[in-house]
């Protein structure tokens, strides 16, 4: 009984640590989150934001419609749980990568994966949803899917979103959402892993999602190995 007291005292703890800890950051973006409500404020910080990110075809634009409500229930509790994850995931750069588990689909390429087909291998994770239509729904997105209660309901899903994907091996997390956990990818999250390690880490999206930062890692390993096999003789 006292044993399971003290664990239950560790745990107390650790919440209490995690709370203190995260409490500013997400204070902050609930307060975000509150000024985005008036689309005043929205559009201004939206054009900021683009002004100042500069412009990739490949990066996604930040995008949110003038009828999604920002500040929500169902907002906080997920600005909340990607903090946490993003707090506790147990990848980071230069670090051994964690080795989840997940469930194929069929293979495919995308774009950017296609052009870099010859130095790098590509995956695709399908994790839980952001938007759900039964959570913090997002009324501009092109399919309303709800929460996933079993693997089944995620699997239908990830294969609407293969569908859209020109190309890239799609796998989906399971329903423990291990990789989602160890990657902190909630809302998503670019990753390039070499040797088993995380070697370049992406920002947590959709503000940090930058495919144009992910092209110039490539670029420059790219020019780095063909530079490495460049043989100078002397005569």
């Amino acid at each position: 009984m006292q044993k399971y007291a003290g664990v239950l005292a560790v745990r107390a703890l650790k919440h209490t640590a995690l709370c203190l800890l995260l409490l500013p950051r997400f204070l902050l973006a609930a307060l975000m989150l509150w000024l985005l409500d008036f689309l005043c404020i929205r559009r201004k910080v939206l054009n900021k934001m683009e002004k100042e990110e500069g412009s990739s075809p490949d990066d996604p634009p930040v995008c949110v419609s003038d009828s999604n409500k920002m500040f929500t229930l169902e907002s906080l509790r997920a600005v909340w749980y990607g903090q946490k994850l993003d707090f506790f995931k147990s990848a980071h750069l230069g670090f051994i990568a964690p080795n989840t588990e997940v469930v194929q689909l069929h293979e495919r390429r995308r774009r950017v994966a296609s052009q870099f087909a010859d130095i790098a291998d590509s995956l695709l994770v399908y994790i839980e949803e952001a938007h759900p239509s039964d959570g913090w729904v997002s009324s501009d997105a092109p399919y309303q899917i709800p929460q996933h209660c079993c693997l089944d309901d995620r699997l239908k899903a990830a294969q609407l979103m293969h569908s859209e994907v020109p190309g890239s091996t799609v796998v989906v997390d399971n329903m423990d959402n291990s990789s989602n956990a160890a990657y902190g990818a909630y809302f998503e999250r670019l990753y390039i892993l070499r040797d088993e390690r995380v070697v370049y880490q992406g920002g947590r999206g959709p503000e940090g999602y930058r495919i144009s930062e992910l092209r110039s890692w490539l670029e420059q390993y790219r020019n780095d190995l063909e530079n490495s096999r460049t043989v100078v003789v002397h005569v």
